[in-house]
């Protein structure tokens, strides 16, 4: 196992790399907490990308680096593929020194999309999609954007195979907890393909009051057609930091499969410190133990099909 010096030193030589390839464009923020910022552009247009990384102290052998991305321009749809693409790069590289290779994809995408503005400048084209005007759907999405996500999602690769029946499944809700004001209900699914997670969030806000919450924290394990070893996995923080991560670390630990878990968290006003990954956790594991996803040597993985309840 990585030493903490050995990972700090792995850190060192890559902030200097960084800062010999990018010059003035690679800025420290605060060297003491390795939080540093670079501004990438194509050089062809004056759309510009704001990344802000931070290096944990177990970077790179053991955790991603977290980031925060800054571009008001760009439409969610995406916001979303640069966010995957960036997630498959670091599950394709763990281990490994990944700010490089980030940096470079944003930059790819970004000359992407200023050869596609190109290319359609020269067709004709309605005028509420002339350049320099948005649509009313991007306006209203895109006033405001700045989205916080460490690394936690990690897409292994998504289905080869798209499936137009996806539906989703159904979802059975934990009992809600409370502790010094904060309160956290877990939700758990059995899913068979990625497309379903979204299926399952979608569904999950539906309801206003988990919508509204300050935290939806989920994992997903889903095992390969193809390959019994190989899995499609992935979870996201939703702004607490590292919670995903654990709670998918915790399903792997118990070899749960074909199975997505979403825990809610309305903050109270009151710090939790570590208690609060305790909480996120032990709805999680309640729920994949209540519906037979945690196995015994004598029982086989997968949902208790006596267990009704919503």
């Amino acid at each position: 196992m990585m030493s903490g010096d050995e990972n700090q030193n792995l850190q060192e030589e890559e902030i200097e790399a960084l800062a010999a390839i990018y010059g003035d464009e690679w800025v420290a923020i605060d060297s003491e907490l390795r939080k540093y910022h670079i501004k990438i552009s194509d050089e062809k247009s004056q759309n510009i990308i704001l990344m802000e990384v931070t290096f944990p102290s177990d970077y790179p052998k053991a955790a991603p680096p977290q980031y925060v991305l800054s571009a008001p321009w760009l439409r969610k749809d995406e916001k979303l593929a640069l966010e995957d693409a960036l997630a498959d790069i670091y599950c394709a590289n763990i281990g490994e020194s990944i700010i490089y290779l980030w940096v470079e994809k944003i930059r790819e995408l970004l000359q992407e999309k200023n050869a596609l503005r190109t290319d359609t400048r020269t067709a004709v084209q309605p005028k509420e999609h002339q350049e320099g005007t948005w649509s009313e759907e991007e306006e209203n999405s895109e006033k405001s954007y700045e989205v916080h996500r460490e690394l936690s999602k990690c897409h292994l690769e998504d289905h080869d195979h798209c499936q137009d029946d996806i539906k989703c499944p159904e979802i059975h809700h934990g009992e809600s907890f409370m502790d010094r004001k904060s309160v956290f209900q877990g939700h758990i699914a059995a899913i068979t393909h990625t497309k379903q997670v979204k299926l399952v969030l979608d569904s999950l806000y539906e309801s206003k009051k988990i919508a509204s919450a300050t935290h939806n924290i989920y994992a997903y394990r889903i095992s390969s057609d193809e390959k019994l070893d190989v899995f499609y996995q992935g979870c996201e923080d939703d702004g607490e930091t590292q919670a995903g991560s654990r709670m998918l670390h915790l399903m792997q630990i118990v070899d749960a499969c074909n199975v997505m878990v979403v825990v809610t968290r309305w903050y109270g006003g009151v710090h939790l410190g570590p208690d609060r990954f305790k909480h996120i956790n032990n709805c999680a594991r309640q729920l994949l133990e209540e519906y037979g996803y945690i196995k015994t040597k004598n029982e086989k993985k997968g949902p208790k099909s006596n267990k009704r309840r919503s």
